[in-house]
């Protein structure tokens, strides 16, 4: 079997990421995929096993993602003030506290048939503490 920078490599050209040139997004594509194989590389160095590399991708995944590990608490030392009676969360962006009301920014996502997704007002949700961010989504006809 190939090594996974090999096989990542050969993956991120059979969807067309690694071209020189062609159409306008070529190059952006390519600096992408190059960012890919660096982590790649860090990935393959650390020699993971099965279980290890799972639970380090999982981990990646969100925190690279800006999503906590736990679960939010609502105590006053995880809140920046951002307006007047106004409150964003430190450990997830896209919770908000304001008069008092904690909610989630992006509890619902919108979602078309394509795939493509959007957030707007509507995708507020209210939450209570502890609260685990999740998003329900909702598909929408086009």
């Amino acid at each position: 079997m190939a090594s996974l920078e090999d096989y990542a490599k050969d993956e991120l050209i059979a969807a067309g990421m690694m071209k020189e040139k062609g159409d306008m997004y070529a190059e952006y594509n390519k600096m992408c995929a190059e960012a890919v194989l660096e982590l790649i590389r860090v990935f393959a160095k650390q020699g993971h096993s099965g279980m290890s590399a799972g639970i380090t991708l999982g981990m990646f995944k969100r925190v690279a993602a800006f999503e906590p590990l736990t679960s939010l608490q609502g105590t006053d030392d995880e809140w920046n003030e951002i307006g007047e009676n106004e409150y964003q969360n430190k450990r997830c962006g896209h919770v908000f506290k304001k008069n008092g009301q904690a909610y989630d920014s992006e509890g619902k996502v919108f979602r078309e048939s394509n795939g493509t997704c959007w957030t707007k007002y509507e995708s507020r949700v209210d939450i209570e503490f502890p609260y685990t961010p999740t998003k329900e989504y909702v598909d929408v006809e086009e």
